[in-house]
């Protein structure tokens, strides 16, 4: 299969790539932090195409991106205070929550562990692409497991090309690294990437809320 190059500036790009998506195709495009691969949330055939592209093991359950806090709480069930604190704070950007979902978000997509990682990015591109969309997306890496984590649309072809069936380029990525994640399934909160956002940022705007939890790494 080829992979189509559209250009995030280019009138009519978006809608393409949205038609893909709607039609169970693989779209990588740029986020705040690096290229992202998506897949419509609920099409299993489409996430098991995920795993194939990226050779992803398939007990690495996929997160998911939003546009706001509402699909946050969609999606969970309910969001914890802590949560909503962190997300109120942080989102648009680039901190991923891990929380409890229950039977609300499918098991290929949290691998049966019944948490879920969500991030609302602060991307024009993939948000406009969000809003087409008017749901939220299965995303991850737009890279090969194990592989760099590409920050242009050129890095991504490098890895997918033929394995995915678009790629909306919007130019490099603004943030360069991978967002920082913080589980809140478990107690304490862990956390398990440190990104661009650090455990003492994290600690300081907890406290501003009113929380004194300790986050432990």
């Amino acid at each position: 299969m080829s992979t189509l190059r559209l250009s995030a500036d280019e009138a009519g790009a978006l809608q393409q790539a949205a038609d893909i998506l709607r039609a169970g195709g693989l779209v990588a495009f740029p986020t705040d932090t690096v290229y992202g691969l998506g897949a419509l949330l609920r099409n299993e055939a489409s996430i098991a195409r995920i795993y194939t592209a990226k050779e992803r093991p398939p007990e690495k359950a996929i997160p998911i991106l939003l546009s706001s806090i509402e699909q946050a709480r969609h999606l969970a069930g309910e969001l914890s205070p802590l949560a909503e604190a962190l997300a109120r704070r942080f989102w648009p950007g680039p901190l991923t929550l891990v929380v409890l979902c229950g039977d609300r978000v499918p098991h290929f997509i949290t691998s049966g562990s019944g948490a879920v990682a969500l991030r609302s990015p602060n991307h024009p591109v993939i948000l406009r692409l969000l809003a087409m969309l008017g749901q939220p997306l299965a995303v991850t890496s737009a890279n090969r497991s194990g592989s760099a984590s590409p920050l242009t649309a050129e890095e991504v072809l490098a890895q997918l090309a033929g394995r995915i069936d678009a790629v909306v380029d919007g130019g490099r990525c603004p943030g360069g690294r991978p967002s920082t994640v913080l589980s809140l399934a478990v107690e304490p909160p862990q956390l398990l990437r440190t990104g661009p956002i650090g455990s003492s940022e994290l600690s300081e705007a907890l406290e501003q809320s009113g929380f004194t939890i300790r986050i432990a790494s």
